[in-house]
């Protein structure tokens, strides 16, 4: 499996970015494809999840009503739709698949291909 994340940046608090996981369509509609950050000092946690079905979706607390995970199949891609930016939304962000199941996986661990990160940096 490989995954490939791109589309972070440096943007200023309130703004928006969408993030890119270019991914094969098996890897898709087979598995649960997920979101994760990582801010220094702190651990990888898992912030979006979608199941192989294209729903249902998980969203952290923390980002719940202004991140957006979906799917593309037309171009292979996996989106996490970033709004309303907060400084604490800094970080490495990664994508991942694990296992396809009904409920999306909310554990980092359950996570079985990561992607290299790429960085988001909010300012204030």
């Amino acid at each position: 499996v490989q995954l490939q994340a791109f589309g972070g940046g440096l943007v200023q608090a309130g703004g928006s970015l969408r993030l890119s996981c270019a991914a094969s369509r098996r890897t898709l509609t087979t598995y649960t494809v997920g979101w994760a950050r990582q801010a220094p000092g702190k651990e990888r946690t898992v912030v979006a999840a979608v199941s192989y079905s294209a729903s249902p979706t998980y969203y952290a607390d923390s980002v719940k009503g202004r991140f957006t995970i979906s799917k593309n199949y037309a171009n292979n891609t996996a989106y996490l739709q970033m709004n309303s930016l907060k400084p604490e939304d800094t970080a490495v962000y990664f994508c991942g698949v694990g296992p396809g199941r009904w409920i999306p996986l909310q554990n980092v661990n359950e996570y079985e291909h990561w992607g290299q990160g790429t960085l988001v940096t909010v300012s204030s």
